[in-house]
C-alpha cells in the first residue's frame, strides 16, 4: 500500500488496532531496522521486534477500539510527528478507562509515507488541587 500521508498511516494503524489485522499493521511500519515501539508495560520493540510484538498481541486475541485526540502534528519535509490522546472506546461495563498520551513518527520514502515510531505511556497523576484540565496542556 502508499499511502499518501502521515495521516493515511495513522488511520490504517489504528484500523489494524481494531481489527487485530496484522497484514496491515506490519503494512504501516517503514521496513527498516530503526523503527521501534514502546507499549506501556511491555519492552521496547525495535526492527523486526516490532512486528513479532503485534503478532503476540494479536494472537492473544486482544482487539483494541481506540479514540485519538491529536494536540500537536509537527510536518515539515519527510518527516511527520504526531502528538496524540488515546482513549479505549466504549467499554461494555461502562467503565472508562484512562487516557493516554501518544507519539507517532512518520517518515516519507520510495513506498509513502511509513510509521517508524509508536510510544504511548500513561497520564501522570495530577497533581493534589490541581484541575483535571492540566491533563490535556499540550493542546
Amino acid at each position: 500500500m502508499h499511502y499518501e500521508t502521515p495521516q493515511d498511516v495513522e488511520d490504517a494503524y489504528y484500523d489494524a488496532l481494531e481489527a487485530g489485522d496484522l497484514v496491515t499493521m506490519t503494512d504501516v511500519w517503514e521496513r527498516s531496522d530503526k523503527i521501534a515501539c514502546l507499549l506501556p508495560m511491555a519492552p521496547l520493540a525495535i526492527g523486526q521486534d516490532v512486528q513479532r510484538l503485534w503478532r503476540a498481541i494479536f494472537e492473544q486475541g486482544a482487539r483494541f477500539e481506540i479514540e485519538v485526540r491529536h494536540h500537536l502534528w509537527i510536518e515539515t519535509g519527510d518527516l511527520a510527528i504526531h502528538l496524540i490522546e488515546e482513549r479505549i472506546a466504549d467499554q461494555h461495563d461502562g467503565a472508562q478507562d484512562p487516557a493516554i498520551y501518544g507519539t507517532n513518527i512518520f517518515r516519507y520514502g520510495a513506498d509513502g509515507w511509513r510509521l517508524v515510531l509508536h510510544q504511548n505511556s500513561p497520564f501522570p497523576p495530577t497533581a493534589p488541587g490541581a484541575p483535571s484540565s492540566q491533563r490535556t496542556a499540550l493542546a
